[in-house]
């Protein structure tokens, strides 16, 4: 980077990267980056406790995909078939009354001060903030709003009249599947990825984080700590 053009700042012993000019665009991985957790297994683990699916068997399932996203191997269109079903089989207003409790349950105790300040320093800078996430709309909307971050590309579940049909509508905002989306949004946003940010924990994210102009890993799990140690990439933690 060229160190006329950016200040490093540490606080609160992380990194912050301060660009000299307005408008960029800065993108945020939301589980294990911006939440100290995953929203999308933390659902599951909700529906577990409250007794609201088959525990023990929706329990195993949940952390065995949670345990192939950790290792790069999850089918993204057989876990959103797992967790759309209980969206489909389900009303939509109790569906809500379940996403609120959901939020002050689980998401409310793992949003990270630090994320929210670094948050409020691309805000500041005039920056367009946008959250991309593999977990779906229906969970992420609300957190994108708590986080006062006001575009969002989630996978988004296929909804007839006015019910969840449980399939995924469109690309998934997976791997690959997040440059896809993030394409088709810039075409219709108008915005750019020069001078573009990306803040994530993933290796699943490297096809994103190798397309903007500054990726940076938060609290990387140890593949995208090896990569971004060996191409020189900040590495910061909101922990």
């Amino acid at each position: 980077m060229d160190a006329n053009h950016f200040g490093l700042q540490y606080r609160h012993n992380f990194l912050f990267i301060i660009s000299n000019d307005d408008m960029a665009l800065a993108i945020f991985d939301l589980d294990n980056t911006l939440l100290g957790g995953d929203s999308d297994y933390l659902w599951g683990e909700y529906l577990v406790e409250n007794k609201l699916v088959d525990s023990a068997d929706y329990q195993r399932t949940n952390q065995g995909f949670y345990d192939q996203y950790l290792a790069g191997t999850m089918d993204i269109f057989e876990f959103s078939a797992f967790q759309f079903k209980p969206l489909a089989d389900n009303a939509m207003t109790t569906l809500m009354q379940w996403r609120a409790d959901y939020l002050t349950q689980k998401i409310d105790p793992i949003i990270l001060p630090a994320a929210r300040t670094l948050i409020a320093k691309h805000t500041q800078q005039n920056d367009t903030l946008l959250i991309i996430t593999a977990t779906n709309s229906f969970i992420t909307t609300p957190i994108a709003e708590k986080l006062a971050i006001p575009n969002l590309i989630a996978t988004e579940p296929e909804i007839v009249n006015g019910h969840f049909s449980g399939k995924v509508a469109g690309t998934p905002s997976y791997q690959q599947g997040k440059v896809t989306r993030l394409q088709h949004w810039l075409s219709q946003t108008g915005h750019a990825l020069e001078d573009s940010y990306f803040y994530s924990d993933s290796h699943n994210d490297l096809p994103l984080l190798e397309l903007v102009s500054h990726p940076i890993a938060v609290d990387p799990d140890p593949q995208l700590q090896a990569t971004a140690q060996q191409r020189s990439w900040p590495i910061i933690s909101l922990r």
